[in-house]
């Protein structure tokens, strides 16, 4: 096969990354793809961008594509899959109507509660007396969301009545609705479902880590490192969320004439009273994507391609490797409220049992790499356990030089120690 991967970040790269190891693959092209991904595969520009529908469509045909698979949440909303089936060309991601899954918490919404799929009690508002009539019925901690896309920085969670208001109003301010939820207790679990509209597939469960410091203190981000396995889930969980969640979504959705063809992420919190939906994804989450493929057996290639034919129940089961999976986030100075971008980057070249996937790097007029945004790198290592993951993945991260930049020092720490508890 020939595969066309669509985006330029670490998700991307792992998703890149896993296709070079699928022998069925014989040639990967990356668009506009980053230094990283220029490594094993062949790197073309996107004139239009990655919103470009009729740009990835025509560099499809012009590569005479088996395959397109969309990385990224933006073009997915925006209709790209759309354009490139329109050709008749073979793609993994959802359509405009599906995506809207992530593109509008609203509709998730309301989906979930047509699908009867277990989720907070939340509240759409367009003023801001909707707003704080729904803080009012919440109560702290406060959760506050954008409708829309906001590239995983669009979420507050605050026991700060004054901060979720201001939040809200910048929502507002901007030209968007406002989902205010009940908060949910309990760890938060990722769980990626490939689905071809109907036959649906879970991947192995990941936890991410969304703030920015230690003890998930700080902002909010993309996502600064995440693990799997998950060895504290209970017995039963995968197949009851499939059970529960997923296929009904994705059941709901055929029911609509939207059918959902892609990977479904669905975001978790274990609450008292069970499982509960966080939130809906249309695609791979970053940063798990990057473990939860490192530890795929199974050639990713042919699993995409099956979703994206619609022959999914005829594929076998998955292989998983035993070992588990750390990656730490190196960002960039001022990261997320201010990232510095154009300092040289070192260290690359020997970090022994880890691989570095490229996030926002770029290649200098010097030929030096160099920062290109806030989640600079994702530093990737297996081990046959947690901690000997830890340290393969923390020693890499040490022999890397990038003035200014930080990352978290206790990804999948509290796992490791069994401190998680359900």
């Amino acid at each position: 096969m020939k595969i066309l991967v669509i985006g330029t970040g670490a998700r991307e790269h792992a998703i890149v990354h896993g296709l070079s190891q699928d022998p069925q693959v014989d040639a990967i092209i990356a668009a506009p793809g980053n230094p990283g991904m220029a490594l094993v595969a062949d790197c073309r520009p996107l004139p239009g961008g990655v919103l470009d529908g009729e740009g990835v469509a025509d560099l499809a045909q012009e590569v005479a594509a088996d395959l397109v698979v969309i990385g990224p949440e933006a073009p997915l909303v925006a209709g790209v899959a759309d354009s490139v089936r329109a050709r008749g060309l073979a793609c993994f991601g959802p359509s405009k109507d599906a995506a809207q899954l992530e593109g509008s918490k609203a509709f998730a919404k309301e989906v979930m509660a047509a699908a009867d799929v277990p989720t907070a009690r939340s509240y759409v508002c367009d003023t801001l007396d909707e707003v704080t009539n729904a803080l009012d019925a919440t109560g702290a901690p406060y959760v506050v969301k954008d409708d829309g896309l906001a590239a995983g920085k669009g979420v507050v969670v605050t026991d700060d009545i004054d901060a979720a208001v201001e939040h809200a109003q910048a929502c507002l301010d901007a030209g968007s609705s406002i989902v205010v939820e009940e908060f949910l207790d309990g760890p938060e679990v990722s769980l990626f479902c490939i689905t071809d509209g109907q036959t649906v597939v879970p991947l192995a469960p990941a936890q991410d880590f969304k703030r920015v410091g230690d003890d998930d203190q700080g902002p909010n981000t993309g996502g600064m490192g995440a693990y799997s396995p998950l060895d504290w889930l209970p017995d039963g969980f995968v197949d009851d969320v499939v059970t529960r969640i997923a296929q009904p979504t994705v059941d709901e959705m055929r029911g609509r004439g939207t059918p959902f063809e892609g990977v479904l992420y669905v975001g978790l919190a274990l609450t008292s009273r069970g499982p509960r939906v966080v939130e809906f994804n249309a695609r791979f989450g970053d940063p798990e994507t990057q473990v939860v493929l490192a530890r795929l057996r199974t050639p990713l290639g042919s699993l995409l391609h099956a979703a994206a034919r619609g022959v999914l129940v005829d594929h076998a089961e998955l292989a998983w490797r035993d070992e588990a999976a750390v990656t730490v986030v190196v960002a960039s100075d001022g990261y997320p409220v201010a990232p510095r971008s154009g300092d040289p980057i070192s260290g690359l070249d020997d970090l022994d049992d880890a691989y570095v996937l490229h996030a926002g790097t770029a290649t200098g007029d010097d030929g030096v790499l160099v920062s290109a945004g806030g989640r600079v790198l994702s530093v990737v290592a297996l081990g046959d356990d947690l901690a000997q993951a830890r340290q393969r993945a923390y020693t890499a991260v040490g022999r890397i030089e990038l003035e200014g930049s930080h990352h978290r020092t206790d990804i999948a720490l509290k796992a490791q120690q069994g401190e998680i508890t359900v």
